[in-house]
């Protein structure tokens, strides 16, 4: 299948060898025509069982000339965020700063300088999406602004993240990018990620296409973002789970923050779901983590959007078990729930995919 897949085996980590078999079988059964139909060019997949890397898959083009390989880079869009959020937790495990100190005292953008408001800022409240900023400051005529006070409701953000950023930077005197790579990428071997543009990233870089297959243009950081444009392989990105399960260099309270909802959102999500079956037990956001609960298993979710670009990953903190799957086709969401079917993910789990297509 070397024209439409790549396979390796990184390690067996307790599944039985015909399990592996039968999950690359249904995988090559299932995802090439999957591409084709919903005009995806590529995907990689990582699985994560009992908490280690087990297999690494590769399906497709990463361009017009080139196989998608395990070593080609994905720009991971919003899957960006959770790296920054374990730079913040590690910080915060190290003792340079707390979930709930303000940040105003280190760092105010100009913007929002005469709004009192800027007061109530927190790394909690930025990594939960509670800060009242946009998206991006360009939805708001390139000015940061406060749609809501901060802590009384629930915004995806950006921007957050941003604010966040510059606020560690100031505290550490390191970009970053810098915090990233001495706390998270050289720790856990993430050779193959950066959140700027290098020389390594040539003939690797995985191409993204529209709706209708065509090739876009990619695009590239010139300086660290906080929630958007790291490139980085399916693989690498499981070593990052990998050191979630294992709760690698936090603190005992830093993790019981992590797993817990921070902000619930399952009346906003269960009414838009096609039968109350399929409402999970608990749903809400997390530290930068999308937390869902069907009885006995929880599951951690983030994804990432960006033109012609869709990634996905969840890891089960219980049992250790997750996946990465990251595409170069703006209709990629589309295959996500059959990976997850082949790939024996939690089923309630992969039905709410199903029913609901959840961002």
């Amino acid at each position: 299948m070397l024209a439409s897949g790549r396979f390796v085996a990184i390690a067996f980590c307790g599944l039985f060898p015909v399990l592996l078999v039968a999950q690359r079988t249904k995988l090559d059964r299932d995802v090439p025509p999957a591409l084709k139909d919903n005009k995806v060019p590529s995907v990689s997949i990582a699985q994560l069982s009992k908490g280690a890397v087990a297999l690494v898959y590769a399906y497709g083009r990463q361009d017009s000339e080139n196989a998608a390989t395990p070593r080609t880079l994905y720009n991971i869009a919003s899957l960006t965020k959770p790296i920054t959020a374990q730079v913040a937790m590690l910080l915060v495990s190290r003792g340079r700063f707390t979930l709930d100190e303000p940040m105003a005292p280190t760092w105010i953008d100009p913007d929002i300088a005469k709004d009192e408001r800027n007061k109530l800022l927190t790394p909690r409240i930025a990594l939960t999406h509670q800060t009242g900023f946009a998206n991006w400051r360009s939805m708001t005529n390139n000015k940061l602004a406060f749609q809501f006070t901060p802590g009384t409701n629930y915004g995806y953000s950006g921007e957050g993240f941003e604010y966040l950023a510059r606020f560690m930077e100031r505290r550490t005197g390191q970009l970053l990018d810098a915090n990233a790579k001495k706390l998270v990428f050289d720790p856990l071997k993430m050779r193959a990620t950066s959140f700027t543009r290098q020389p390594w990233f040539e003939g690797r870089v995985a191409v993204p296409a529209d709706e209708a297959g065509k090739w876009l243009t990619p695009r590239f950081a010139d300086r660290p973002i906080s929630a958007d444009l790291v490139y980085t392989t399916a693989h690498d990105y499981a070593l990052l789970l990998q050191a979630v399960f294992e709760n690698r260099g936090l603190d005992a309270k830093v993790v019981a923050e992590r797993n817990k909802i921070q902000v619930d959102l399952k009346g906003k999500m269960c009414p838009s779901l096609p039968s109350s079956t399929l409402c999970p037990d608990t749903l809400g956001s997390g530290l930068s983590w999308q937390i869902i609960r069907f009885k006995q298993t929880t599951v951690l979710m983030h994804t990432g959007h960006d033109p012609g670009v869709y990634t996905f990953a969840y890891l089960c903190p219980t049992t250790g078990n997750g996946a990465v799957i990251l595409t170069n086709g703006e209709n990629g969401k589309r295959i996500v729930p059959t990976i997850l079917q082949d790939l024996n993910a939690p089923a309630e789990f992969v039905r709410v995919l199903f029913e609901t297509r959840m961002k």
